[in-house]
């Protein structure tokens, strides 16, 4: 999760956020060389006598159409492949529903007869010792390590957003409409989102909580759980 005074992402949890950050990485380096030509083409042309020699008008338009046309295919084909790679949910291994309400989340296993809760942010009163105030919930979403979920998001009443930053997923709640977005982390962990989207008054009190444990640990928490 962020920390105080935090200015980067949080640590990625998944392989889809690691590509997002690199892809980010990418971005900013391509940004930096634009900036700095750019700033060195102002000083130059500060500090320099003018000229009054000039260049063929084709020659350099064609390198100023040229070299912004590469920098476009430079940020567009690794961006249009994580966007493959965010929409690709081939057999996942465990299907999730998560319905968003004013102010709390409903969940849905679909694989796994009657499992089904409510979660709701956990009251500072209620909150045990060494837990996040405002991002911990009374019933967290359990999910196995190195298996594909997806999770199938829509709403009860307004527009909700279910967003976990550090797996690299955020996906609108619509009320009357499925979107379906999906993730794998590889290690276990507990990992904290918000809903993304304002939504009334409580808005900033429907948190998300991800917890992933090995396959086993997750097989026994659904078979413990009361029908």
């Amino acid at each position: 999760m962020a920390n105080h005074s935090q200015f980067g992402f949080q640590d990625a949890s998944s392989p889809i956020m690691e590509e997002l950050m690199q892809f980010h990485d990418h971005a900013l380096m391509v940004a930096l060389a634009i900036c700095s030509l750019v700033l060195y083409l102002l000083t130059h042309m500060l500090t320099e006598k003018l000229s009054s020699s000039t260049v063929n008008a084709q020659e350099i338009e064609l390198v100023w159409t040229i070299l912004p046309a590469m920098v476009l295919i430079m940020l567009a084909l690794p961006s249009l492949r994580i966007l493959y790679m965010m929409d690709e949910i081939n057999e996942p291994d465990l299907t999730l529903k998560a319905i968003g309400h004013q102010w709390y989340w409903s969940y849905e296993y679909t694989d796994i007869k009657n499992l089904t809760f409510d979660s709701y942010m956990t009251p500072t009163t209620d909150l045990p010792l060494g837990h996040f105030r405002l991002l911990e919930v009374d019933h967290r979403v359990v999910v196995p390590t190195n298996s594909t979920v997806r999770v199938i998001v829509t709403a009860d009443d307004v527009l909700h957003s279910w967003a976990v930053p550090s797996l690299g997923v955020k996906t609108d709640a619509i009320p009357g409409r499925l979107n379906q977005t999906s993730f794998l982390t590889p290690r276990p962990g507990v990992y904290y989102g918000q809903c993304s989207e304002i939504c009334g008054a409580n808005h900033s009190f429907m948190p998300i909580v991800v917890e992933a444990t090995p396959l086993a640990s997750f097989e026994n928490w659904s078979s413990m759980l009361p029908s």
